[in-house]
């Protein structure tokens, strides 16, 4: 009878101080956070060849080694390319995007991925902010037309662009096929707290 009677005392005990010791969140008041908006200008540059690349090859398809392309199908890159305030990659560095992308295209005469990439910044009034971009490049020749604008989400950051969304858009300032490595303009609207 005392072995029956342990286990109820035991789960009334157990039930008891769950409410106590449990709490693992607590209750705030919202207040009220205003959105706000920046616009930034500056330049990428991506540089996957060379005696100091940006851009490294970390994994690819053992079926697409016969492409010719510098981009090959399911070829996986880590990128840590400088940010500048200029076109040129002598231009003023005032951050860097450091990231991965996923070569998607088939067809070895245009380029098209998927990017993760955060976007920080190392001076100037943003210095120590960043945003992530998570998107598709659109497929484009590997010598894009000049003017061709593309488009990509932002969808995070932190620091001054805490919360941020919004969009990038992008255009090719340089771009060699044969090496791959671009320059690219960037138009940033980031909507943020």
């Amino acid at each position: 009878m005392k072995k029956q009677a342990i286990f109820p005392w035991g789960m009334i005990f157990c039930l008891a101080i769950a409410p106590v010791y449990g709490q693992y969140y607590e209750n705030v008041k919202p207040h009220a956070m205003v959105e706000k908006v920046t616009r930034l200008h500056f330049f990428y540059h991506d540089i996957p060849v060379g005696n100091n690349p940006t851009t490294v090859l970390i994994a690819h398809a053992n079926i697409t080694d016969n492409f010719f392309s510098p981009s090959p199908f399911g070829s996986l890159y880590a990128m840590n390319d400088p940010l500048t305030i200029g076109p040129d990659l002598t231009s003023t560095v005032i951050g860097n995007a450091q990231g991965m992308y996923l070569a998607l295209s088939h067809d070895p005469t245009k380029f098209t991925a998927v990017f993760y990439a955060d976007f920080a910044f190392t001076t100037g009034r943003f210095n120590g902010s960043s945003f992530s971009l998570f998107s598709r490049y659109p497929p484009t020749d590997y010598v894009p037309s000049p003017g061709t604008i593309r488009e990509m989400a932002i969808v995070g950051g932190r620091g001054a662009f805490r919360m941020a969304k919004g969009f990038a858009l992008l255009r090719a300032t340089s771009s060699n096929a044969t090496t791959g490595n671009a320059s690219l303009e960037f138009n940033v609207t980031l909507y943020h707290y």
